[in-house]
């Protein structure tokens, strides 16, 4: 037997932060597992903007795709997983990775994006020590020069 699904429960039960923003880059959707990761409560991320959680030096290139998005109605990351850096609400940098979902009204323009993101931020520092320490072994086991 089937049943509806309360899509409001799904966001909010789900273990990855969801984000929704509209066609200007605000946030309408911010589910708990959001503000697990990024710091901000519901109440102050949403109506802000996407900058809320992107870095500086990140912004342009972030908002140049967003409008090429919101313009063109298509995305490569429906399907890639995008890994950016993001920003946490105590200033502290995380490795995120996710991938959109493009949101269209009833006349088939796109309206907004939806995000399913997910920290990585443990497993990227993770990664970054295992590749140092090979490096490490690697210097360490190289032949000697013969002379």
């Amino acid at each position: 037997m089937s049943q509806g699904i309360d899509f409001a429960d799904l966001v909010a039960a789900v273990g990855d932060a969801v984000v929704v923003s509209d066609a200007e880059g605000a946030i309408t959707v911010w589910n708990a597992a959001a503000e697990r990761i990024f710091g901000f409560s519901q109440a102050e991320a949403l109506g802000q903007q996407l900058d809320l959680i992107t870095p500086d030096r990140h912004r342009r290139r972030h908002w140049d795709g967003y409008h090429k998005t919101m313009r063109t109605g298509v995305t490569r990351y429906g399907s890639e997983v995008l890994r950016v850096p993001a920003l946490h609400k105590d200033g502290r940098s995380l490795s995120i990775a996710f991938t959109v979902g493009l949101l269209h009204g009833g006349d088939g323009a796109v309206t907004g994006i939806a995000a399913v993101i997910r920290d990585e931020t443990a497993r990227w520092a993770e990664e970054r020590r295992m590749r140092q320490r090979l490096s490490d072994l690697e210097a360490g086991a190289a032949p000697p020069e013969r002379s």
